[in-house]
């Protein structure tokens, strides 16, 4: 990682991050700012901001893909993917009520999740290693809130944002990967009853252990491994839907069932 942004302007970002997703406030992209700062400047940041949360108490769960299909990639304007954290309070439980107090741009996504039985690091990680290494897949829904004014940002501010990760819902029926062809899975998003997304997970990078392989050799550039036990999400299958109280979200996934959520003040 090559670091541009001294510890004072690293403090005061992951300060400034940290203030809007836990009061739940829009800031503006911090390349307004800091026009020269780079994506491991980004990480930076977000490295600052996990170390905040779990010196609160938060326990680090696992990571998330993001920006890894063409339709996220298209629709935020970026061409790079992008990873981010999990804590075990982002978790909800399946058919959950979740309330949308303190979101500012809530969004859905459709993802696949994977749950790891060993550990794997880079580099060179592949999407074969991860799929040796997986436990089981699932369903997930991934709700993601990104703090910046208008939902407009660049690669740079999101990566230090922990790429809008808000809240995750994971569902269905877990599965072996050895029972399932991963890239032809269909999916279906449905709002309110009416289908609004469908897409193959084939549409994240191709096959979704080759977004989880990224992660992990994003994770080497770090200094970090993921560990067996990790809950990661594979990234956005489709576009996302916004969402607001009153909503129902039904995802619907080929062979691995569906999860829901519901969305309160």
């Amino acid at each position: 990682m090559t670091v541009t942004l001294n510890a004072e302007a690293i403090t005061r970002l992951t300060e400034r991050v940290e203030g809007a997703q836990t009061r739940g406030h829009a800031i503006p992209r911090l390349t307004e700012e800091y026009p020269a700062m780079t994506i491991d400047d980004g990480y930076a940041v977000q490295s600052a901001l996990r170390a905040r949360y779990l010196a609160k108490g938060h326990k680090l769960i696992g990571w998330k893909a993001g920006l890894t299909s063409k339709a996220k990639m298209i629709q935020m304007g970026v061409d790079v993917p992008s990873i981010g954290f999990l804590t075990d309070r982002m978790a909800r439980p399946e058919g959950t009520e979740v309330s949308v107090k303190g979101l500012i741009h809530p969004r859905v996504e459709c993802e696949v999740a994977f749950v790891t039985a060993k550990n794997l690091s880079g580099p060179g990680c592949t999407a074969a290693d991860v799929l040796a290494a997986t436990d089981f897949v699932l369903p997930a829904i991934e709700i993601i809130d990104s703090r910046f004014s208008g939902f407009k940002f660049d690669l740079e501010s999101v990566v230090a944002d922990n790429g809008s990760a808000a809240l995750f819902v994971g569902g269905g029926r877990p599965r072996r990967v050895a029972d399932l062809d991963l890239p032809t899975i269909g999916v279906v998003m449905e709002k309110n009853g009416e289908m609004l997304a469908f897409a193959a997970a084939a549409a994240v990078l191709g096959h979704p252990a080759e977004a989880v392989a990224m992660l992990v050799n994003i994770l080497h550039d770090l200094g970090e491994s993921l560990p067996a036990g990790s809950f990661v999400l594979s990234g956005g299958i489709t576009e996302a839907i916004p969402v607001k109280p009153g909503d129902n979200v039904i995802a619907r996934y080929q062979g691995l069932g569906s999860v829901s959520v519901r969305f309160v003040d």
